[in-house]
This record gives C-alpha cells, sequence and structure tokens, in this order.
C-alpha cells in the first residue's frame, strides 16, 4: 500500500528528528591493559608509528609533527566482504530471492542475483575499488565464527565489537588506530565525540582501536513503550459510566502494588501544548492505590474494573484530565506508572468484546513472540516500569552506579523483583500466550487481527501498521516512558528514565590481519573505505544511498544539519517493496545502514504520522527534561548518567577467562540471540524454579559465585577504571 509523500517535513523542529526514531596490540608486557604516561598514539603520530616517550616539558619546544601519510592504493584493488546485516537478504550484493530473475530500481537500473547493490556500486565508483562478497547471511556472532579460522580468505568482516576486540587484543584484526592520522574524517568524529572514542578503544595503552563503529543513530532515544491509543480512548473517556452489552471477567488478582498506598507524589510533566512543564500529584490519600483497591475487590467484570479506573484517575488526579482521562497514558502530559499500567491492561483484556468484538485480547505482547533477539524487549520494558538499570546496556548487562564503579544487573535483587513482578502479570494472563509458550504468533498478526493491546520496540518500523495493518479510526502510537521509582544517587525519587539511549550499536566492521596480509593496497583501501564513511557525503551515502534516491537539493533541518530528503520515486518504491519500512528497504535494496553511521534523517521521513505524533510528545518530554537517560559522556558530578561503553579494554588473559564462565555468556543462561536462552525471560513466564535459581536472592548468590559473576565483573570494572584514565589523557 502506497502513501502520499509528507510535504511538511521541511519545516521539522530539531527536538522532533531527534527522536524518530587490529595490527593487535599487545599492551603493556605485562599482559595489563593500564594506560602509560604517554600521549595516546591518536594525538601524537600518523602513519603507524608508535612513539613511546612523552610529551615535552619545561617549556621546551615540540618537535614539529610530519604529516600523516596519504592511504593510498591501486586501483581496482579487490576487498573481499565478509559483511552484511543478520542475513542474506542484507548484505552489499543482491541474494536470488530479492532479486528474483532481475529488479529494477528507481534509479532505473536492473539488479540480478549476485550483483552489488546500489550503495556499494556507487563506493566502488567513488574509492576505486573493486568488491567481491564472501559474506554467509549470518548475524555478527555466527558470521565471525565462520570467519576466524580462516581470516587469510577475507579483508573485511563483520562481528560483534566485544568479538572484534577480543581478537584485536589477540592479533587477529587490524589496530585502526595506527593509521587514524590518515583517516581525517573518522578521526573528527571521534575527537567531536570522544566518548564514542571510548567505546571503542581496545586497549588503554595503545589506544588501539579494533572495529569500525555502527551508529544507528546517536544520543536520541531508541525504544518505546507503544498502545492501541484509540482502545484506551473507548475505555476512558467520556461523561458518565462506562458501558457494555458484553465483557468478560478479570482473572484473580496476583501482581501487588509497586506504587505508594497512601500519601501523595508529585510528578513533572509537559504541559498539553508541549512547550513547558508542570507538576501533576498523584493522590493515594484521596484515591487509594488503584492495585489495592481491585485486589481487594478480587475478580470483578470488565465494566465494573473500567469504571473504578475512571473514578480512581479522577479522584488521583483531582479532575486534571477531565473527560480525557485516556491522556494519562495517551498525552503529551502522561504521568501513567506501573500500577495504572497494570489496572489498564486488566480492563483491556476483559472488555475484549467492546474492544475488537472477539473475546479475546492479548495484553502485552513481543514483535515475534517465537524469537529469542525479539522476546528480550519484555525484561527490557522491565526496566523502564520498576526503575531497574543494566536490563538495556550497550554492554552485557552492566550500568555505571553513582559511586563510578560498574554493577551487573545479574547480580543485583532488585533486577530479579522486578521480573517476579512481570511474572504476576503473566499469572493473571496479561501477557499474550503466544509469549508464554513461544509459538508464531507476530506483531503483524497481533494488530492486523486487533489481537494485541501493547508492546516495546521501535516507533518508526512499528507505527508503521498504522498503514498497513489497521483500519479508519484505530491507532497504534508510542506513549510516554512511565513514571517509576528510580535510586540515581540522589535518593529515591519518582520520575522517568530510559536506559534506551541510542550509542555506539554492538557489531561492527573489523579489517582481517591474515586478510590483508602486507598488501598495502588491501590495508590502505579497506582504511579508506572507513574514512569515507565518516565523511560527509559518505554519512549520506551510507543512510540515503546513491543521488538516484534522494534530493540534494531539497533539505530540512534534522540535529541542526541540513539533509537531503528521499525521492519521491524511491518513497513510492519504499511503499511498494518494503511497506514503508525505511529499514528493510535501504538494507535489502540500497544496500544502506548496513553499518557505519546511519543518520536517523531517512528513517524519519519515512515515519507514518501517528508515529511522528507519539515520538513527538517524548522528543519534548526529553528536551524539557521530563525524561532522563544515560548521557554519551563521563558525568562527572553524577556517574550514574554515564553511558556504559560497548566494549571494555580487556587483555587476551581476561577475555580467556571471562569466555570460560559459561552461563554468563551468550550461548549460557543470559543469550540475547535469536535461539537462545535467557533467564530472565524463563522468570517472567514461570517464575522462580531450577537448582540455585528458587528466590532473587537465590539467583544473586549462584549468578555471582557459582556462575562466576563476582570474577567477571572484578575484570570489568578493572578495565572500567583504565578507560577512564586513558579518557582523562585524551581530554587534556
Amino acid at each position: 500500500m502506497k502513501k502520499k509523500k509528507l510535504t511538511s517535513l521541511l519545516a521539522v523542529s530539531l527536538a522532533t528528528a531527534m527522536l524518530l526514531s587490529g595490527c593487535g596490540s599487545d599492551g603493556n608486557k605485562d599482559g595489563s591493559s593500564q594506560p602509560s604516561s604517554s600521549t595516546p598514539t591518536s594525538s601524537d603520530n600518523g602513519g603507524g608509528e608508535s612513539n613511546s616517550g612523552t610529551n615535552g616539558g619545561g617549556g621546551a619546544t615540540e618537535p614539529e609533527t610530519p604529516a600523516p601519510e596519504a592511504l593510498s592504493f591501486a586501483e581496482g584493488t579487490v576487498l573481499r566482504m565478509a559483511t552484511g546485516y543478520n542475513n542474506a537478504k542484507t548484505g552489499i550484493t543482491f541474494d536470488a530471492e530479492t532479486a528474483g530473475e532481475g529488479i529494477t530500481l528507481a534509479d532505473g537500473v536492473t539488479y540480478n542475483p549476485g550483483d552489488l547493490k546500489p550503495t556499494w556500486v556507487e563506493v566502488q565508483n567513488i574509492l576505486g575499488v573493486v568488491f567481491e562478497n564472501k559474506y554467509q547471511g549470518n548475524n555478527d556472532t555466527k558470521e565471525w565464527e565462520y570467519w576466524k579460522e580462516q581470516l587469510d580468505q577475507v579483508d573485511m568482516v563483520n562481528g560483534t565489537a566485544s568479538g572484534l576486540t577480543e581478537a584485536g587484543v589477540a592479533g587477529m584484526v587490524v589496530d585502526i588506530n595506527q593509521y587514524i592520522d590518515s583517516m581525517p574524517n573518522f578521526k573528527a568524529y571521534l575527537e567531536e565525540n570522544p566518548i564514542v572514542r571510548l567505546s571503542i578503544t581496545g586497549d588503554t595503552t595503545t589506544g588501539a582501536i579494533y572495529f569500525s563503529p555502527y551508529f544507528d543513530g546517536v544520543n536520541d532515544i531508541e525504544r518505546m513503550p507503544l498502545m492501541r491509543v484509540d482502545w484506551v480512548a473507548k475505555l476512558l473517556d467520556g461523561e458518565g459510566e462506562f458501558a457494555a452489552d458484553k465483557s468478560g471477567t478479570t482473572t484473580a488478582p496476583v501482581y501487588q502494588p509497586y506504587m505508594p498506598t497512601s500519601g501523595k507524589v508529585e510528578v513533572d510533566v509537559v504541559t498539553p501544548d508541549g512547550k513547558s512543564v508542570e507538576k501533576v500529584t498523584k493522590d493515594y490519600d484521596a484515591a487509594g492505590n488503584i492495585i489495592q483497591k481491585m485486589n481487594d475487590a478480587g475478580s470483578m467484570s470488565g465494566v465494573d474494573a473500567v469504571n473504578m479506573l475512571r473514578t480512581y484517575i479522577d479522584e488521583a488526579y483531582g479532575g486534571y484530565y477531565g473527560t480525557t482521562r485516556s491522556n494519562l497514558f495517551c498525552g503529551q502530559n502522561a504521568a501513567w506508572d506501573a500500577d495504572e499500567l497494570v489496572a489498564l491492561l486488566r480492563c483491556v483484556v476483559s472488555n475484549a468484546p467492546t474492544l475488537n468484538g472477539t473475546d479475546t485480547i492479548q495484553g502485552l505482547f513481543s514483535r515475534e513472540d517465537d524469537n529469542n533477539q525479539r522476546r528480550v524487549d519484555m525484561f527490557r520494558f522491565v526496566g523502564t516500569l520498576f526503575g531497574v538499570r543494566g536490563l538495556e546496556s550497550r554492554q552485557d548487562y552492566l550500568y555505571v552506579g553513582n559511586d563510578g564503579k560498574l554493577h551487573d544487573a545479574r547480580q543485583e535483587a532488585a533486577t530479579y523483583v522486578a521480573l517476579e513482578r512481570m511474572n504476576a502479570l503473566a499469572q493473571e494472563g496479561l501477557i499474550s500466550k503466544s509469549f508464554m509458550d513461544s509459538s508464531a504468533e507476530k506483531t503483524q498478526t497481533m494488530l492486523e487481527n486487533d489481537l494485541g493491546f501493547m508492546h516495546y520496540d521501535y516507533n518508526q518500523t512499528q507505527t508503521l501498521f498504522n498503514a498497513t495493518a489497521l483500519q479508519e479510526g484505530e491507532k497504534y502510537m508510542a506513549v510516554m516512558v512511565p513514571v517509576a521509582r528510580w535510586d540515581d544517587g540522589t535518593g529515591e525519587q519518582f520520575m522517568r528514565f530510559t536506559e534506551s539511549w541510542r550509542s555506539v550499536k554492538t557489531g561492527g566492521w573489523a579489517i582481517s590481519k591474515a586478510g590483508v596480509g602486507d598488501d598495502t593496497n588491501k590495508l590502505n583501501a579497506a582504511l579508506k573505505l572507513i574514512d569515507y564513511a565518516y565523511s560527509p557525503e559518505g554519512q549520506i551515502l551510507m543512510s540515503y544511498g546513491p543521488a538516484a534516491f534522494r534530493n540534494d537539493n531539497e533539505t530540512f533541518l534534522f540535529n541542526g544539519k541540513e539533509m537531503p530528503t528521499i525521492s519521491d520515486a524511491a518513497y513510492a518504491e519504499l511503499w511498494e517493496k518494503a511497506n514503508g519500512n525505511y529499514t528493510n528497504y535501504a538494507r535489502m535494496y540500497l544496500g544502506s545502514t548496513l553499518s557505519f553511521l546511519k543518520s536517523q534523517a531517512f528513517e524519519y521521513q519515512c515515519t507514518h504520522e501517528v508515529g511522528r505524533e507519539g515520538a513527538g510528545y517524548i522528543s519534548n518530554a526529553i528536551g524539557l527534561g521530563t525524561i532522563k537517560h544515560p548521557e554519551l559522556a563521563i558525568v562527572t558530578d553524577n556517574m550514574w548518567y554515564t553511558s556504559v561503553p560497548t566494549v571494555l579494554p580487556t587483555t587476551k588473559a581476561e577475555n580467556d577467562t571471562i569466555n570460560s564462565f559459561a552461563e554468563l555468556g551468550s550461548s549460557g543462561r543470559f543469550g540475547q540471540g535469536k535461539e537462545q536462552q535467557n533467564l530472565f525471560l524463563d522468570i517472567i513466564v514461570s517464575g522462580f524454579s531450577g537448582e540455585g535459581t528458587s528466590s532473587a536472592e537465590e539467583t544473586v548468590n549462584t549468578v555471582a559465585n557459582t556462575w562466576n559473576g563476582a570474577q567477571y565483573l572484578q575484570i570489568k570494572e578493572t578495565a572500567w577504571q583504565y578507560l577512564l584514565q586513558f579518557y582523562n589523557s585524551l581530554t587534556k
């Protein structure tokens, strides 16, 4: 289904646009990663030369730094590319299924299976290289596993950030930092974004960088709560009492209050016009706690549940929301919390006949309930709901505490208490049956058939269902981040905080040391590719594709920069071939957004108007400070707000030790891959069970002691402290 291109994009504001959304080093001789007193190589040297001395002092004149060597290579140099994004359809060349017997795109060119995609044809022409596809169509982990024992067969390979850094320490991939002065675009980007530099440093002695980072947008929110807001309005809005010819009943209550049951709580909200901040009061003395009231009443009809929630909203907020009570959840001035959401879920699930004409609605669901990679979004949502850090970490389950040290959510009792709360929702039937039994239900089915109410995911891709799955008057929209109890070190407070903040992604591309060998042409061509991708024109090409797919003369302001608009032909093709999903279109047909720096500008233009509405509310809230988040900086006055780096500079010996902790690894108890196991999900579904995991306290003890979590955290903490020292040397 094709949609008309939106012409109002040229006037979009900055705030709204933000949302839409190694030669390996041996380190010190003793094998530690402690930094030396010398200034990092990235500041001093070019052409891969190392300087072990310190900067001059006592007024001495600094020696003149030689000009960096250019990255020259022979025209037609071949780069063997084991690179792509997760599957065969999203590599640099067309697969047989996508291209068929030939596919003609908006540039007027017909592409066949095995042909380079348009972006890579353009890069090949600009740089004068020849790309040879070696990609096996795997995710980062599996692709690296396939090639790591035969790296002489490829020149560039993708993998996880941590895996490639580990390989760099072991001398398997090239240290890009040795050539940083010959990469002016990449160097400039790192100098402008020192926290990014920190996030990709693999060795704090040399400043080694073993992979080119991937950014799927940067410094804005990533995942958001999404819900059928038309259902919320149907249940909660209007004068008088709610009535229905038919309803179901709520189940016996299991979930217990999370918010207070008495007293008053003040929270900051954005005013309905989106321009300023005001305080609203949750008055538990006047209204009671909605969960406690429902629990005391026991099982009740769906109609009674709705009227109880309506009365609670009126009394708790002193009539603030008027007859548009749905704004508690869906408005710019929303102030909902976990208890209020559970009450709403009880109302939604028990009023299926009114909302979708059936006897069944699934409350919370995940995008693909049979795919662990998507199911983990359920425990990520747990962190946002109940004030728990580390569940949306950029690295494992780590976060920086207000003490400046690393903490591991797997070893925190609060994590398991929150998961147990989520299990209570599951026991009440408020989480989809398909999530509980891992059947093949997917979001498309949930929304197309009016079966699902809410999930936690990316705004652009999921709000597209307003155009492809929903009917007139139906609305699936991002809603405000919930109010929760958070302790940032200044004392527990009720506020909004999201850990879902865009930074360096957990995958990237590396240069195979055995692949390029002594061939300077190959090495320089690979380095040049990385550097070009970070140039202004390279960033646009890697996001939008070639000029034939964009309007360079028709721009709009995005994050303070003038960015091109997507061409009419490409926009129409995006709907025809990818149902409006920008990311799928870019990766499958253009070959862009596979790695490097992806601007969200293209994605924003392809976001459905409903998606822009909800994300706009959240953008205003972030801009006005009512939603807090990790900072891509070292926040010295409260380290709790510092984003944990995507990698940490551990030594080969330390990596070997960590890899021996089988239960902690991705193939152990905490995997986030498609077919992996995750203990957090098991607890949501089944509660505490199994030897060593029969309670929150026992599970923490098992992870810390039996599964070597304490030793793991000590290794990571040591590397973190070295990295902070290295960061200080960069910013002197």
